[in-house]
Protein backbone atom coordinates (compact mmCIF):
# COMPACT_ATOMS: atom_id res chain seq x y z
CA UNK A 1 0.00 0.00 0.00
CA UNK A 2 1.21 3.62 -0.69
CA UNK A 3 2.36 5.66 2.29
CA UNK A 4 -1.50 7.54 3.18
CA UNK A 5 -2.02 8.82 6.39
CA UNK A 6 -5.51 9.54 5.64
CA UNK A 7 -8.17 9.31 3.15
CA UNK A 8 -11.89 10.58 3.68
CA UNK A 9 -15.10 8.74 2.22
CA UNK A 10 -16.29 11.16 -0.17
CA UNK A 11 -12.93 11.62 -1.71
CA UNK A 12 -13.18 8.00 -2.78
CA UNK A 13 -16.46 8.07 -3.91
CA UNK A 14 -16.64 7.53 -7.70
CA UNK A 15 -12.56 7.08 -8.53
CA UNK A 16 -11.64 5.09 -11.00
CA UNK A 17 -9.93 1.35 -10.00
CA UNK A 18 -7.21 -0.37 -12.12
CA UNK A 19 -5.87 -3.43 -12.02
CA UNK A 20 -1.89 -3.41 -11.35
CA UNK A 21 -1.31 -3.15 -15.41
CA UNK A 22 -3.03 -0.36 -16.05
CA UNK A 23 -6.33 -2.48 -16.85
CA UNK A 24 -9.87 -0.50 -15.89
CA UNK A 25 -11.88 -2.34 -13.71
CA UNK A 26 -14.50 -0.14 -12.42
CA UNK A 27 -15.33 2.69 -10.03
CA UNK A 28 -15.41 2.93 -6.38
CA UNK A 29 -19.07 3.65 -5.14
CA UNK A 30 -18.57 2.64 -1.19
CA UNK A 31 -16.29 1.64 1.52
CA UNK A 32 -17.39 -1.44 3.98
CA UNK A 33 -17.19 -1.14 7.66
CA UNK A 34 -17.56 -3.51 10.39
CA UNK A 35 -18.57 -2.15 13.01
CA UNK A 36 -17.57 -3.20 16.82
CA UNK A 37 -19.24 -3.57 19.85
CA UNK A 38 -16.82 -1.77 21.50
CA UNK A 39 -16.31 2.28 21.18
CA UNK A 40 -12.78 1.17 19.49
CA UNK A 41 -12.65 2.68 15.80
CA UNK A 42 -14.46 -0.13 13.24
CA UNK A 43 -12.36 -2.13 10.68
CA UNK A 44 -12.51 -1.04 7.12
CA UNK A 45 -12.98 -4.05 5.40
CA UNK A 46 -13.33 -3.25 1.68
CA UNK A 47 -14.33 -1.25 -0.79
CA UNK A 48 -17.67 -1.78 -3.18
CA UNK A 49 -16.47 -0.99 -6.20
CA UNK A 50 -18.64 -1.00 -9.71
CA UNK A 51 -17.51 -2.88 -12.78
CA UNK A 52 -18.06 -1.65 -16.37
CA UNK A 53 -20.87 -3.78 -16.49
CA UNK A 54 -22.80 -1.88 -13.48
CA UNK A 55 -22.43 -4.80 -11.45
CA UNK A 56 -21.45 -3.98 -7.32
CA UNK A 57 -18.78 -6.33 -6.30
CA UNK A 58 -16.62 -5.95 -2.90
CA UNK A 59 -13.15 -5.90 -3.10
CA UNK A 60 -11.21 -6.61 0.11
CA UNK A 61 -8.81 -3.72 1.40
CA UNK A 62 -5.69 -6.20 0.84
CA UNK A 63 -6.46 -6.22 -2.22
CA UNK A 64 -6.03 -2.70 -2.11
CA UNK A 65 -2.07 -1.31 -3.34
CA UNK A 66 -2.53 1.71 -3.93
CA UNK A 67 -5.05 4.88 -3.37
CA UNK A 68 -4.11 8.58 -4.99
CA UNK A 69 -5.73 11.28 -5.54
CA UNK A 70 -6.90 10.01 -9.26
CA UNK A 71 -7.21 6.41 -8.63
CA UNK A 72 -7.46 3.73 -6.81
CA UNK A 73 -5.17 0.45 -7.77
CA UNK A 74 -5.49 -3.40 -6.77
CA UNK A 75 -3.08 -6.29 -6.52
CA UNK A 76 -4.65 -8.33 -9.07
CA UNK A 77 -7.01 -7.57 -12.25
CA UNK A 78 -9.11 -10.44 -11.43
CA UNK A 79 -12.07 -9.48 -9.02
CA UNK A 80 -15.13 -12.12 -7.63
CA UNK A 81 -18.21 -11.44 -9.84
CA UNK A 82 -20.57 -11.84 -7.15
CA UNK A 83 -22.65 -9.33 -6.40
CA UNK A 84 -22.40 -7.42 -3.07
CA UNK A 85 -24.70 -7.98 -0.48
CA UNK A 86 -24.36 -6.32 2.73
CA UNK A 87 -23.79 -7.91 6.31
CA UNK A 88 -26.02 -7.44 8.98
CA UNK A 89 -22.65 -6.34 11.22
CA UNK A 90 -21.43 -4.30 8.30
CA UNK A 91 -22.28 -0.35 7.35
CA UNK A 92 -21.78 1.70 3.98
CA UNK A 93 -19.65 4.45 4.97
CA UNK A 94 -21.19 6.63 2.42
CA UNK A 95 -24.34 5.14 1.71
CA UNK A 96 -25.59 5.75 5.96
CA UNK A 97 -22.78 7.11 7.89
CA UNK A 98 -22.85 10.31 6.10
CA UNK A 99 -25.38 12.70 7.37
CA UNK A 100 -25.99 10.15 10.17
CA UNK A 101 -26.93 11.90 13.21
CA UNK A 102 -24.75 11.44 16.62
CA UNK A 103 -24.19 12.81 19.48
CA UNK A 104 -20.56 14.44 21.61
CA UNK A 105 -19.71 11.17 23.41
CA UNK A 106 -20.54 12.22 27.41
CA UNK A 107 -22.46 15.13 26.31
CA UNK A 108 -25.81 16.10 24.98
CA UNK A 109 -24.54 18.29 21.71
CA UNK A 110 -26.37 16.68 18.60
CA UNK A 111 -23.67 16.66 15.43
CA UNK A 112 -24.33 15.40 12.08
CA UNK A 113 -21.63 13.25 10.37
CA UNK A 114 -20.47 14.88 7.47
CA UNK A 115 -17.38 12.55 5.91
CA UNK A 116 -15.70 9.83 7.30
CA UNK A 117 -11.73 9.01 7.40
CA UNK A 118 -9.91 5.60 7.62
CA UNK A 119 -6.34 5.70 8.38
CA UNK A 120 -4.24 2.56 8.52
CA UNK A 121 -2.68 0.30 11.32
CA UNK A 122 0.75 -1.37 11.89
CA UNK A 123 -0.99 -4.90 10.63
CA UNK A 124 -1.67 -2.48 7.45
CA UNK A 125 -5.48 -2.91 8.61
CA UNK A 126 -7.33 0.26 7.26
CA UNK A 127 -9.85 1.52 10.36
CA UNK A 128 -12.20 4.76 10.48
CA UNK A 129 -10.41 6.88 13.07
CA UNK A 130 -11.62 10.58 12.03
CA UNK A 131 -15.21 11.69 11.45
CA UNK A 132 -15.91 15.52 10.31
CA UNK A 133 -18.44 16.48 12.09
CA UNK A 134 -21.15 19.70 12.30
CA UNK A 135 -23.07 20.88 15.49
CA UNK A 136 -26.62 20.49 14.91
CA UNK A 137 -28.27 23.74 16.08
CA UNK A 138 -31.68 24.52 16.31
CA UNK A 139 -34.20 27.14 15.20
CA UNK A 140 -33.71 29.55 11.61
CA UNK A 141 -31.62 31.64 10.68
CA UNK A 142 -28.61 30.53 12.66
CA UNK A 143 -25.05 30.76 10.85
CA UNK A 144 -24.04 27.00 9.75
CA UNK A 145 -21.77 25.48 12.52
CA UNK A 146 -17.83 25.14 11.96
CA UNK A 147 -16.73 21.47 10.24
CA UNK A 148 -14.46 19.78 12.93
CA UNK A 149 -12.44 16.43 12.69
CA UNK A 150 -12.64 14.23 16.04
CA UNK A 151 -12.07 11.19 17.03
CA UNK A 152 -14.04 7.77 16.10
CA UNK A 153 -14.15 7.44 20.05
CA UNK A 154 -15.25 11.38 20.67
CA UNK A 155 -18.63 10.60 19.15
CA UNK A 156 -21.59 8.31 20.23
CA UNK A 157 -24.45 6.74 18.75
CA UNK A 158 -23.60 5.15 15.59
CA UNK A 159 -23.60 1.65 16.43
CA UNK A 160 -25.80 -0.54 13.75
CA UNK A 161 -29.01 -0.36 16.03
CA UNK A 162 -28.90 3.42 16.23
CA UNK A 163 -28.37 3.96 12.10
CA UNK A 164 -31.37 1.78 11.90
CA UNK A 165 -33.44 3.91 14.71
CA UNK A 166 -32.65 7.63 13.90
CA UNK A 167 -33.43 9.57 11.13
CA UNK A 168 -31.12 10.40 8.96
CA UNK A 169 -30.38 13.07 6.69
CA UNK A 170 -29.33 12.48 2.75
CA UNK A 171 -27.45 15.89 1.77
CA UNK A 172 -24.44 14.73 1.36
CA UNK A 173 -24.91 11.84 -0.56
CA UNK A 174 -26.97 13.77 -3.16
CA UNK A 175 -24.32 15.69 -3.66
CA UNK A 176 -22.25 12.58 -4.22
CA UNK A 177 -25.60 11.80 -6.77
CA UNK A 178 -25.22 14.97 -8.46
CA UNK A 179 -22.39 13.80 -10.75
CA UNK A 180 -23.89 10.45 -11.53
CA UNK A 181 -26.35 9.17 -14.03
CA UNK A 182 -29.32 7.77 -13.06
CA UNK A 183 -29.16 4.47 -13.63
CA UNK A 184 -26.21 3.96 -11.59
CA UNK A 185 -28.22 5.93 -8.35
CA UNK A 186 -30.56 3.79 -8.97
CA UNK A 187 -28.18 0.88 -8.83
CA UNK A 188 -26.80 2.65 -5.61
CA UNK A 189 -30.03 3.30 -4.11
CA UNK A 190 -31.01 -0.13 -4.59
CA UNK A 191 -28.04 -1.34 -2.60
CA UNK A 192 -28.84 0.68 0.46
CA UNK A 193 -30.85 0.28 3.52
CA UNK A 194 -34.80 0.24 3.65
CA UNK A 195 -34.46 3.34 6.11
CA UNK A 196 -31.80 4.76 4.01
CA UNK A 197 -33.24 4.40 0.87
CA UNK A 198 -36.57 6.05 1.90
CA UNK A 199 -34.21 8.63 3.61
CA UNK A 200 -32.97 9.85 0.13
CA UNK A 201 -36.18 9.11 -1.59
CA UNK A 202 -37.77 11.89 0.72
CA UNK A 203 -34.50 14.53 0.09
CA UNK A 204 -34.68 14.28 -3.81
CA UNK A 205 -36.65 16.66 -5.84
CA UNK A 206 -39.66 15.01 -8.31
CA UNK A 207 -37.63 15.24 -11.50
CA UNK A 208 -34.57 13.08 -10.10
CA UNK A 209 -36.66 11.00 -8.07
CA UNK A 210 -39.01 10.34 -10.84
CA UNK A 211 -35.75 9.64 -13.37
CA UNK A 212 -33.99 7.22 -10.70
CA UNK A 213 -37.71 5.28 -10.46
CA UNK A 214 -37.45 5.03 -13.93
CA UNK A 215 -34.01 2.76 -13.84
CA UNK A 216 -35.85 0.69 -10.90
CA UNK A 217 -36.38 -2.74 -11.08
CA UNK A 218 -40.78 -3.14 -10.91
CA UNK A 219 -40.72 -4.48 -7.62
CA UNK A 220 -38.30 -1.64 -6.05
CA UNK A 221 -40.26 0.48 -7.80
CA UNK A 222 -43.55 -0.95 -6.61
CA UNK A 223 -42.19 -0.44 -2.72
CA UNK A 224 -40.74 3.07 -2.98
CA UNK A 225 -43.84 4.15 -4.54
CA UNK A 226 -45.98 2.81 -1.96
CA UNK A 227 -44.12 4.23 0.55
CA UNK A 228 -44.62 7.66 -0.67
CA UNK A 229 -47.37 10.16 0.57
CA UNK A 230 -50.43 9.49 -2.20
CA UNK A 231 -50.04 12.99 -3.67
CA UNK A 232 -46.36 13.00 -4.00
CA UNK A 233 -46.49 9.58 -4.94
CA UNK A 234 -48.93 11.03 -7.96
CA UNK A 235 -46.34 13.73 -8.61
CA UNK A 236 -43.74 11.47 -9.01
CA UNK A 237 -45.75 9.37 -11.94
CA UNK A 238 -46.11 12.93 -13.30
CA UNK A 239 -42.83 13.70 -13.83
CA UNK A 240 -41.83 10.03 -15.06
CA UNK A 241 -42.29 9.53 -18.82
CA UNK A 242 -46.16 8.25 -19.33
CA UNK A 243 -44.77 5.12 -20.71
CA UNK A 244 -42.47 4.29 -17.63
CA UNK A 245 -45.75 5.28 -15.69
CA UNK A 246 -48.07 3.52 -17.43
CA UNK A 247 -45.87 0.26 -17.14
CA UNK A 248 -45.48 1.26 -13.09
CA UNK A 249 -49.16 2.05 -12.57
CA UNK A 250 -49.83 -1.78 -14.66
CA UNK A 251 -48.44 -3.62 -11.78
CA UNK A 252 -50.29 -2.29 -9.05
CA UNK A 253 -54.08 -3.28 -7.74
CA UNK A 254 -56.74 -1.85 -9.53
CA UNK A 255 -57.88 0.15 -6.29
CA UNK A 256 -54.32 1.96 -6.31
CA UNK A 257 -53.96 2.51 -9.73
CA UNK A 258 -57.15 4.22 -10.14
CA UNK A 259 -56.45 6.37 -6.72
CA UNK A 260 -53.29 7.94 -8.26
CA UNK A 261 -54.64 8.28 -12.01
CA UNK A 262 -57.33 10.62 -10.15
CA UNK A 263 -54.87 12.59 -8.35
CA UNK A 264 -52.60 13.42 -11.35
CA UNK A 265 -53.01 16.45 -13.41
CA UNK A 266 -55.68 15.60 -15.83
CA UNK A 267 -53.72 16.56 -18.55
CA UNK A 268 -50.52 14.34 -17.23
CA UNK A 269 -53.19 11.02 -16.62
CA UNK A 270 -54.65 11.15 -20.41
CA UNK A 271 -51.94 9.56 -21.95
CA UNK A 272 -51.24 7.34 -19.25
CA UNK A 273 -54.34 6.18 -19.64
CA UNK A 274 -54.12 5.78 -23.00
CA UNK A 275 -50.87 3.35 -22.64
CA UNK A 276 -52.92 1.40 -20.14
CA UNK A 277 -55.73 0.43 -22.73
CA UNK A 278 -53.30 -1.81 -24.60
CA UNK A 279 -51.39 -4.67 -23.58
CA UNK A 280 -47.69 -4.07 -22.73
CA UNK A 281 -46.16 -6.63 -25.16
CA UNK A 282 -47.59 -4.71 -27.82
CA UNK A 283 -46.58 -1.86 -29.67
CA UNK A 284 -49.26 0.23 -28.55
CA UNK A 285 -48.12 -0.46 -24.81
CA UNK A 286 -44.48 0.04 -25.41
CA UNK A 287 -44.74 3.61 -27.16
CA UNK A 288 -44.38 6.66 -25.56
CA UNK A 289 -47.30 9.35 -26.62
CA UNK A 290 -44.70 12.15 -26.77
CA UNK A 291 -42.36 12.21 -29.53
CA UNK A 292 -41.59 15.06 -31.97
CA UNK A 293 -44.42 15.92 -33.47
CA UNK A 294 -44.38 19.09 -36.13
CA UNK A 295 -46.57 20.36 -39.09
CA UNK A 296 -45.23 20.09 -42.44
CA UNK A 297 -44.55 24.13 -42.92
CA UNK A 298 -41.93 23.86 -40.13
CA UNK A 299 -38.40 24.91 -41.44
CA UNK A 300 -35.45 22.08 -41.08
CA UNK A 301 -33.93 24.39 -38.75
CA UNK A 302 -36.75 24.70 -36.37
CA UNK A 303 -36.51 20.77 -36.67
CA UNK A 304 -33.50 20.67 -35.59
CA UNK A 305 -34.22 23.08 -33.16
CA UNK A 306 -35.93 20.49 -31.55
CA UNK A 307 -34.07 17.77 -31.30
CA UNK A 308 -31.57 19.76 -30.26
CA UNK A 309 -33.03 19.47 -26.54
CA UNK A 310 -30.63 18.05 -24.28
CA UNK A 311 -33.46 16.16 -21.91
CA UNK A 312 -34.46 14.33 -25.12
CA UNK A 313 -33.75 10.47 -25.33
CA UNK A 314 -31.31 10.18 -28.48
CA UNK A 315 -33.57 7.13 -29.81
CA UNK A 316 -36.56 9.48 -29.89
CA UNK A 317 -33.97 12.48 -31.16
CA UNK A 318 -33.18 10.32 -34.70
CA UNK A 319 -36.74 11.29 -35.92
CA UNK A 320 -39.18 13.99 -36.26
CA UNK A 321 -42.67 13.00 -37.55
CA UNK A 322 -44.58 14.81 -39.25
CA UNK A 323 -48.80 15.40 -39.12
CA UNK A 324 -51.30 17.62 -40.00
CA UNK A 325 -52.90 19.77 -36.82
CA UNK A 326 -53.17 18.93 -34.16
CA UNK A 327 -50.03 17.68 -33.19
CA UNK A 328 -50.74 16.39 -29.97
CA UNK A 329 -51.02 12.57 -29.67
CA UNK A 330 -53.27 11.31 -31.13
CA UNK A 331 -52.59 13.69 -34.18
CA UNK A 332 -54.04 15.03 -37.48
CA UNK A 333 -53.28 12.71 -40.13
CA UNK A 334 -49.85 11.12 -40.16
CA UNK A 335 -48.01 12.73 -43.28
CA UNK A 336 -44.77 10.85 -42.50
CA UNK A 337 -41.14 10.97 -40.97
CA UNK A 338 -37.55 12.92 -41.36
CA UNK A 339 -34.63 11.32 -39.97
CA UNK A 340 -32.46 13.25 -38.58
CA UNK A 341 -29.71 12.56 -40.89
CA UNK A 342 -31.82 14.03 -43.45
CA UNK A 343 -32.49 17.37 -41.62
CA UNK A 344 -28.72 17.79 -41.79
CA UNK A 345 -27.99 17.47 -45.44
CA UNK A 346 -31.06 19.82 -46.04
CA UNK A 347 -30.97 23.87 -46.00
CA UNK A 348 -32.11 25.43 -42.47
CA UNK A 349 -34.46 27.49 -44.12
CA UNK A 350 -36.41 24.41 -46.25
CA UNK A 351 -39.30 22.77 -45.05
CA UNK A 352 -39.82 19.76 -43.34
CA UNK A 353 -42.54 18.95 -46.02
CA UNK A 354 -39.86 18.68 -48.92
CA UNK A 355 -37.92 16.32 -46.81
CA UNK A 356 -40.31 13.90 -45.49
CA UNK A 357 -40.07 10.08 -46.03
CA UNK A 358 -43.81 9.17 -46.45
CA UNK A 359 -42.77 5.49 -47.61
CA UNK A 360 -41.86 3.97 -43.90
CA UNK A 361 -44.24 1.68 -42.53
CA UNK A 362 -45.83 2.34 -39.29
CA UNK A 363 -46.67 0.07 -36.37
CA UNK A 364 -50.22 -0.73 -35.95
CA UNK A 365 -50.87 -0.59 -32.22
CA UNK A 366 -52.17 -3.79 -31.68
CA UNK A 367 -48.60 -5.27 -33.02
CA UNK A 368 -46.74 -7.72 -31.25
CA UNK A 369 -43.36 -7.48 -29.75
CA UNK A 370 -41.91 -10.01 -31.83
CA UNK A 371 -43.78 -7.92 -34.79
CA UNK A 372 -41.89 -4.87 -33.50
CA UNK A 373 -38.87 -6.42 -32.96
CA UNK A 374 -38.58 -7.70 -36.85
CA UNK A 375 -39.98 -4.25 -37.97
CA UNK A 376 -36.57 -2.15 -35.93
CA UNK A 377 -34.02 -4.83 -37.71
CA UNK A 378 -35.81 -4.65 -40.83
CA UNK A 379 -35.73 -1.28 -41.52
CA UNK A 380 -32.42 -0.74 -39.53
CA UNK A 381 -34.08 2.15 -36.87
CA UNK A 382 -34.15 3.27 -33.39
CA UNK A 383 -37.59 5.10 -33.45
CA UNK A 384 -40.80 3.97 -35.54
CA UNK A 385 -44.48 5.12 -35.73
CA UNK A 386 -47.37 4.08 -34.43
CA UNK A 387 -50.23 4.89 -36.11
CA UNK A 388 -53.93 3.62 -35.60
CA UNK A 389 -56.35 3.02 -39.12
CA UNK A 390 -57.56 6.18 -39.58
CA UNK A 391 -54.28 7.55 -39.95
CA UNK A 392 -53.66 9.61 -36.56
CA UNK A 393 -50.00 8.97 -34.79
CA UNK A 394 -50.08 7.55 -31.42
CA UNK A 395 -46.74 7.33 -30.32
CA UNK A 396 -43.37 5.98 -31.53
CA UNK A 397 -41.47 3.13 -29.76
CA UNK A 398 -37.96 3.37 -29.22
CA UNK A 399 -35.35 0.71 -29.70
CA UNK A 400 -34.53 1.06 -26.14
CA UNK A 401 -38.06 -0.18 -24.55
CA UNK A 402 -37.95 -3.04 -27.39
CA UNK A 403 -34.56 -4.32 -25.68
CA UNK A 404 -36.46 -3.65 -21.99
CA UNK A 405 -39.08 -6.31 -22.59
CA UNK A 406 -36.55 -8.74 -24.34
CA UNK A 407 -34.08 -8.89 -21.75
CA UNK A 408 -34.72 -11.15 -18.83
CA UNK A 409 -37.41 -10.02 -16.39
CA UNK A 410 -33.85 -9.46 -13.61
CA UNK A 411 -31.78 -7.46 -15.85
CA UNK A 412 -32.08 -4.49 -13.76
CA UNK A 413 -30.49 -6.58 -10.49
CA UNK A 414 -27.69 -7.92 -12.90
CA UNK A 415 -26.67 -5.26 -14.53
CA UNK A 416 -25.05 -5.58 -17.66
CA UNK A 417 -23.11 -8.71 -16.60
CA UNK A 418 -24.23 -12.34 -17.84
CA UNK A 419 -24.56 -14.31 -14.50
CA UNK A 420 -24.64 -17.92 -16.55
CA UNK A 421 -20.76 -17.60 -16.97
CA UNK A 422 -19.51 -16.00 -13.67
CA UNK A 423 -15.53 -16.25 -12.93
CA UNK A 424 -13.31 -14.76 -10.64
CA UNK A 425 -11.34 -15.17 -8.24
CA UNK A 426 -13.27 -16.22 -4.46
CA UNK A 427 -13.58 -13.98 -1.69
CA UNK A 428 -11.60 -14.55 1.40
CA UNK A 429 -14.20 -14.83 4.17
CA UNK A 430 -11.97 -13.81 6.59
CA UNK A 431 -11.43 -10.43 4.98
CA UNK A 432 -15.52 -9.90 5.97
CA UNK A 433 -15.54 -11.67 9.26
Amino acid sequence: MAAVNRVFAAQLSGLPVFGPDGESIGRVRDLVAGLRLDAQPPRILGVVVELTTRRRVFVPMLRVTSIEPSAVTLATGSVNMRQFNQRPNEVLVLGQLLDAHAALAGSDTRITVVDAAMEPTRTRDWVLAKLAIRERRAGLGRRRSAMQVLRWEEVSGLGLADLAKQPQGAGQLLMLFDTMRSVDVAATVRDLPLKRRHEVADAMDDERLADVLEELPDDDQKELLSYLAEERAADILEAMNPDDAADLLAELAPAEQSRLLELMEPEESAPVKRLLAYSSDTAGGLMTPEPVVLTPDTTIAEALAHIRNAELPPALASMVFVCRPPTATPTGRFVGVVHFQRLLREPPAELVASAVDTGLAALRPNATLAEVTRYFAAYNLTCGPVVDAEDHLLGAVTVDDVLDHLLPEDWRETGLHDTTGETGEHLEEADRA
